[in-house]
C-alpha cells in the first residue's frame, strides 16, 4: 500500500476518533432537549442523510436490492437493536454527569471484544492479553468500590458496541459503512416515530418549539452522526488493523479529558488508582497488537 493512500487513512481514522471524542459536548449544548428525544433525531436524520449519501452515489438502487438477502436483514436488525440502546445510555450518560463513566466503558471496549472472541469464536487469549484482562477484572473491582455501586452504564456501553462489533464483522465485506448505518437505522425509524408522537402529544417536543439554534443541532445530528462512521470505514480500508487499534483510544481519552477538566467531574484517587489499572491493561493489549502484526510481516 502506497504512503499517501496509508497517510489518508490514518488522518481519516484519528478524524473519526476526534469527532467521536468531542461528542460529549455536542450532546451537553443540546441539554435542553430530552434523551429520548435526541436519540429519535438521531436516527432520522442519520437515515435521511445516509440515503442521500447513497442516491448521490448512485448506490441506492443496488442497496434496495439487498434487502432481498435474509441474512442482511437479520443480521441488520440485531445491528441496530444494539446501537440503539449504545446510543441511548451514551446520550443519557452525556446528560446525567456521567460522561466519565460513558468513557470507560469505551476504554474496556477493547477487552470485551476479546472476550467475546473467546466464548463465541473459540478464540485462544495470548499470555499479554490475560495480563489484560485480569487487570481489567481487578480494576472493574477497585471502580465499584470507588463508585460505591456497580458501573453498570459503563458495562453497558461496552458490552452493547462490543456485540455491535461482533455482528458488523459477520455481515462485513457485503455491505460498506452507509449501506449498514441506513438499514441499522430505518428499522429504528417506527421507534423513533413513537418517541416523537409521544413527547408531541404530551407538548414536550422540544424540536422546532423554542430555539432555532436547538433545532438546527437536532438536525444536524445526522452528519453527526454518520461523517464519522464513513471516515471510520475509509480508514479502516487502508490503515493496518493494529494501527486502528492504536487510535481508538483517542475517544475515550478526549470523554475522560471532556468530563474531568470541563465538566468537572469527581475523580476521587480509589476511582483513579480503577481508571490506572485500565490504561495500563490497555498498554499490555496494544503491546501484544504490535507484536503479532510484527510477528504476521516478518
Amino acid at each position: 500500500m502506497s504512503t499517501p493512500t496509508r497517510t489518508s487513512g490514518v488522518v481519516a481514522g484519528l478524524g473519526s476518533y476526534f469527532l467521536w471524542g468531542f461528542l460529549p459536548l455536542y450532546f451537553v449544548i443540546l441539554g435542553s432537549t430530552g434523551p429520548w428525544e435526541i436519540v429519535s433525531w438521531r436516527i432520522l436524520w442519520s437515515m435521511l442523510f445516509c440515503v442521500g449519501i447513497l442516491v448521490v452515489t448512485k448506490q441506492f438502487t443496488a442497496t434496495v436490492a439487498l434487502l432481498r438477502n435474509r441474512k442482511i436483514v437479520l443480521y441488520t436488525i440485531v445491528a441496530g437493536v444494539l446501537i440503539y440502546v449504545n446510543w441511548q445510555f451514551y446520550i443519557i450518560a452525556n446528560l446525567t454527569g456521567r460522561i466519565v463513566e460513558g468513557s470507560l466503558g469505551y476504554f474496556i471496549n477493547p477487552l470485551v471484544t476479546i472476550l467475546l472472541g473467546v466464548l463465541v469464536l473459540g478464540e485462544k487469549l495470548r499470555p499479554l492479553q490475560w495480563v489484560s484482562m485480569s487487570l481489567a477484572a481487578i480494576a472493574v473491582i477497585i471502580l465499584i468500590v470507588g463508585y460505591g455501586q456497580v458501573p453498570w452504564l459503563s458495562f453497558i456501553l461496552a458490552g452493547s458496541f462490543g456485540i455491535y462489533g461482533l455482528v458488523k464483522n459477520r455481515i462485513g465485506g457485503i455491505l460498506n459503512a452507509t449501506q449498514s448505518l441506513t438499514f441499522e437505522t430505518m428499522w429504528l425509524v417506527p421507534v423513533a416515530v413513537v418517541f416523537v408522537s409521544i413527547e408531541m402529544a404530551a407538548g414536550t417536543l422540544d424540536f422546532g418549539a423554542h430555539d432555532p439554534a436547538n433545532t438546527l443541532l437536532l438536525i444536524a445530528l445526522g452528519p453527526v452522526t454518520a461523517i464519522p462512521l464513513l471516515l471510520f470505514g475509509f480508514a479502516s480500508s487502508r490503515v493496518p488493523l493494529s494501527w486502528m487499534g492504536f487510535m481508538q483510544y483517542v475517544a475515550p481519552t478526549l470523554q475522560f479529558t471532556i468530563g474531568v477538566f470541563v465538566m468537572h467531574e469527581p475523580m476521587p484517587p480509589v476511582r483513579l488508582i480503577g481508571f490506572a489499572l485500565v490504561w495500563v491493561g490497555l498498554l499490555a493489549l496494544m503491546i501484544d497488537m504490535a507484536q503479532r502484526n510484527r510477528r504476521r510481516t516478518a
